[in-house]
């Protein structure tokens, strides 16, 4: 019986394998966390770890580029005109509920400058809304991006950890709390 192997293509397939990692990548890091293992990542693509880390050479160059869709949505959100902080926190929970490392990667602070590059487009594109939100009156003059971004954390993380199945409620528990505690209008319609 012989055994079919799959053909080496050389440096002819390092855009797929790149683009099969970024795909992989995501998938593994929803459904597990930053800190899935990269053997996983590799496996899902159907490559080697060495292929990984030829073209990722550290868990936080895959991760960012994997969520950088992610990043942008949220920049080409509040690029239109009519876009409110609702609109912008509705996008951060499903994102959340979506892939529970997403907000791992930009939400905190950290020493990596990749990431609080990161996490500063997050906080740059909150801004804008906070600011509008503040002129209506719709959140206490005194609420900073910041904070908003820990409230964004804070929901992010307890949601990471309910059965993907229970998140959108835990979610909508978080922002109901949240919204008050921030002093969010209208908690009618949860982000």
């Amino acid at each position: 019986m012989s055994v079919s192997r799959k053909e080496n293509l050389g440096p002819k397939a390092a855009a797929g394998n790149r683009q099969a990692l970024i795909a992989a990548a995501a998938e593994v890091f929803a459904e597990r966390g930053l800190d899935a293992p990269l053997s996983e990542v590799a496996k899902r693509a159907g490559v080697g770890q060495g292929s990984l880390y030829r073209h990722f050479p550290d868990r936080i160059s895959l991760a960012l580029t994997a969520f950088e869709e992610n990043i942008a949505a949220v920049e080409t959100l509040v690029a239109a005109d009519s876009t409110t902080l609702r609109d912008v926190l509705d996008l951060l929970t499903r994102q959340a509920i979506a892939s529970v490392a997403f907000i791992q990667l930009v939400g905190p602070d950290d020493d990596d400058e990749r990431i609080a590059a990161a996490s500063q487009r997050i906080r740059q594109a909150l801004s804008g809304p906070l600011d509008t939100a503040r002129a209506a009156g719709e959140v206490p003059p005194t609420l900073t991006v910041t904070e908003l971004a820990l409230a964004v954390g804070m929901m992010a993380a307890y949601v990471a950890k309910r059965p993907p199945g229970d998140r959108r409620r835990s979610a909508d528990a978080c922002w109901t709390l949240l919204s008050d505690a921030i002093g969010l209008k209208d908690t009618t319609t949860n982000p």
